[in-house]
């Protein structure tokens, strides 16, 4: 009895309280994160619930946080819209095309950066944190991707972006900080530069790989500016300018001539409906890959945080 009773107490005084500053500071924090939370999901609860609801319910506002007069229609609308799979898939082709030629190349050059041998790596970095810092403006990058051939071409969505800079120096700073005694015993077995950069550096950077390709990933999918302005087929349209369309559209077609009052209300009601329905279908694929990358996200965020 009197060894269980030393262990309990030694188990007590073993626990540390924390200070009731702390406390109030990790209260006051979950609260203000918890209204944040509440803050950013609400709106997007209103419009995944006018997505699954009937179009009367949308326009006459009756929907709130739950689908009223529950239907799918918005999403048949969606699909059938002109080139929707169409876009779509262009969509998945842009971000994940994109997304390899983005981290390959960050990669490639983050690693020879990394290394305190290069010849010239201030220059370099030097040259690349200017590019960051100015841009010729719209004309003259128009005028660039035009004498390139890029114009009305979807690879205009993927080369001028192939890296980022920032990202580059994210990757940089992660590669930096794996041992250099890793790459002296390697240099001694024999390993060569590229053998060590594929076998070793690549390996032990999924972490902060995963991060640069749901960075990069997300900036794709969402991208439509670039489609905006250099691509006038629509048959290579992205997803998101399919949804900005959509957006932009009259809201009541004038094409019939003599159409009544309900006629143009029921064709309100089913492009907003419509409207809600894109939103959706737009931000799922984003939502559903980031759970895949969240172990390697909360780690990855933290690189270059820490100095010395």
């Amino acid at each position: 009895m009197s060894v269980v009773s030393h262990k309990s107490v030694v188990k007590k005084s073993n626990v540390i309280k924390a200070p009731f500053g702390d406390k109030v500071l990790y209260v006051t924090s979950n609260v203000i994160l918890g209204l944040f939370s509440i803050i950013v999901l609400l709106p997007l609860i209103n419009v995944v619930a006018s997505s699954f609801s009937s179009a009367r319910a949308v326009n006459f506002g009756e929907v709130l946080f739950w689908p009223v007069e529950a239907s799918v229609e918005g999403y048949k609308l969606a699909f059938s819209y002109r080139n929707f799979w169409r876009c779509f898939l262009n969509s998945v082709g842009y971000t994940v095309g994109g997304t390899l030629i983005n981290i390959s190349i960050t990669m490639i050059c983050a690693y020879p950066l990394a290394r305190k041998t290069l010849p010239f790596r201030g220059v370099i970095m030097g040259a690349m944190m200017f590019s960051t810092m100015f841009g010729g403006g719209l004309i003259p990058t128009y005028l660039l991707n035009k004498s390139l051939g890029l114009v009305n071409n979807p690879l205009v969505l993927i080369l001028p972006g192939a890296m980022s800079v920032h990202n580059m120096i994210i990757a940089r700073t992660f590669i930096d900080g794996i041992p250099h005694e890793l790459e002296e015993a390697a240099h001694i077995d024999g390993c060569s530069d590229f053998k060590f950069f594929f076998h070793c550096v690549i390996p032990l950077s999924k972490t902060v790989m995963a991060v640069l390709c749901l960075y990069y990933a997300v900036g794709h999918w969402n991208s439509y500016f670039q489609a905006f302005i250099y691509l006038t087929d629509e048959l290579t349209w992205p997803l998101q300018m399919i949804l900005r369309a959509v957006l932009n559209s009259a809201s009541v077609s004038t094409a019939a001539v003599g159409a009544n009052q309900e006629d143009m209300l029921n064709n309100q009601s089913m492009m907003d409906l419509m409207r809600y329905a894109m939103i959706v279908v737009s931000s799922v694929p984003i939502l559903i890959v980031y759970p895949w990358v969240k172990k390697y996200f909360m780690k990855g965020v933290m690189i270059g945080s820490v100095k010395g």
